[in-house]
């Protein structure tokens, strides 16, 4: 099944089942965390969508996501850390999938150390190893910690806040460009403005003083 149809059947079964939606989200996005693909990025954008919508408060989609990123980790932390790179290499359920993080996320978290758990959380696939891989290379607890509740935060304040105010556009975009691609190009529009505005050299509008003015044109007019 591809994302949107992932996404469509995901918001209706929100839609059918609002009364345990959010309950719905922390146990899908916790155990996508843990290891097993499960469509939990896609339920986040659904319930945000849900959101503004006025179904579920985005303060509580974004809380219980960043929760469960972060609880769904740890779990993921202790079984790659208890089990070692056996439970990776074994065969049964999810072979491809387990061997895959070897052949996959191990360049990336060599490549990047501790930090792979904070980006891991942003790229599609390394979302769910990068925890294993952070227990099988036996990172300490505590800087594991560190990156996966950052990660864990701004991932679902991110989606959350994007999905929230622009719906499906939002996921097409990152579908595109990916999350951090999305993110970077919009900090160099901002950046764009903020060099143009000093460029120009345009002044900030005074509110006060503009409506300090118009009282006075005001005033003037009713004078006359």
């Amino acid at each position: 099944m591809d994302r949107p149809s992932y996404a469509r059947t995901v918001l209706a079964t929100l839609v059918n089942v609002s009364h345990v939606g959010l309950p719905l989200l922390f146990a899908l996005i916790a155990v996508e965390s843990m290891g097993v693909p499960l469509p939990g990025e896609t339920a986040l954008f659904a319930a945000s969508i849900l959101a503004s919508d006025g179904r579920f408060s985005i303060v509580a989609v974004i809380v219980i996501a960043a929760t469960a990123a972060i609880v769904g980790d740890n779990v993921g932390y202790l079984i790659g850390r208890k089990a070692g790179r056996r439970v990776l290499e074994a065969s049964g359920p999810f072979q491809r999938h387990r061997r895959a993080v070897i052949a996959y996320g191990q360049p990336f978290f060599d490549k990047h150390g501790p930090k792979a758990v904070f980006l891991g959380r942003f790229v599609s696939g390394l979302r769910i190893t990068a925890a294993w891989l952070a227990g099988v290379n036996r990172m300490p607890w505590k800087s594991f910690l560190f990156w996966n509740a950052t990660g864990g935060i701004v991932w679902a304040t991110a989606v959350g806040l994007l999905a929230y105010a622009f719906g499906h556009a939002a996921e097409r975009a990152i579908e595109t460009a990916g999350l951090i691609g999305l993110v970077a190009a919009v900090l160099l529009g901002i950046a764009v403005l903020v060099y143009v505005r000093r460029k120009t050299h345009r002044p900030i509008v005074d509110q006060g003083a503009l409506v300090a003015e118009a009282e006075d044109a005001l005033d003037e007019a009713q004078a006359s």
